[in-house]
């Protein structure tokens, strides 16, 4: 696997870090996820949604075979890795995924505003409707349909306190864990909006700040 390029970004308090899955990674993760859905006896045995906050179609863990083998895992850890490095100057030896897993929403679904567990965290997009449909109101200067949100603090001069995000294919953000995020419904359409998350621990001497 060639080196993975990362953008650092510090909207407010926390770093966040944006990746890029490669193409190979994206269609490995569908693929797999096209199985469960075909699969009911597995869909229910890994099925999420009564342990995470979405009010969405479906949501089930990724097996950590897979994960290690589809190579989702390492992808992850390098990324994870190179965040900390750029943004604080330490390295870590120690990373463990606590759970990986999709989020299948459709028209009308949501996730309202949750943290994670774990140290650090992150989403990104697996599949994305060509539209999230228009605002209820017309003229609105700003269509939230569909995006998401990441949100800390709150609004002073020159200090935002939130980060709008437009799902794209292929894109992957990665937060602490304690970063309030939130995803908007979308309307007028019946494609699926396919998402990816991840909860993992690294070195405890790193992550406790308040340690000295």
């Amino acid at each position: 696997m060639t080196e993975q390029n990362i953008d650092l970004m510090k909207p407010f308090g926390p770093w966040i870090a944006k990746i890029t899955i490669p193409e190979k990674i994206i269609n490995t993760l569908n693929n797999y996820v096209d199985e469960i859905i075909a699969d009911e006896e597995k869909s229910n045995k890994q099925d999420l949604g009564t342990k995470l906050a979405g009010n969405v179609r479906q949501e089930f863990k990724l097996d950590n075979d897979f994960s290690e083998k589809s190579g989702w895992g390492n992808l992850l850890g390098k990324a994870t890795a190179k965040w900390v490095e750029v943004a604080i100057k330490k390295k870590i030896t120690k990373f463990q995924i606590e759970h990986s897993w999709i989020v299948r929403q459709f028209a009308n679904e949501y996730n309202p505003v949750h943290f994670h567990s774990g140290h650090v965290s992150g989403a990104g997009f697996l599949k994305v409707p060509k539209s999230f449909g228009e605002t209820i109101q017309k003229g609105k200067t700003s269509n939230q349909n569909g995006k998401l949100k990441l949100v800390h603090g709150n609004k002073q001069f020159l200090s935002q306190c939130m980060y709008p995000i437009t799902p794209k294919v292929g894109d992957f953000y990665l937060f602490p864990h304690y970063l309030m995020h939130l995803v908007y419904p979308f309307y007028g359409t019946d494609e699926e909006r396919r998402s990816i998350s991840f909860n993992a621990t690294i070195d405890e001497d790193i992550f406790d700040v308040y340690k000295n």
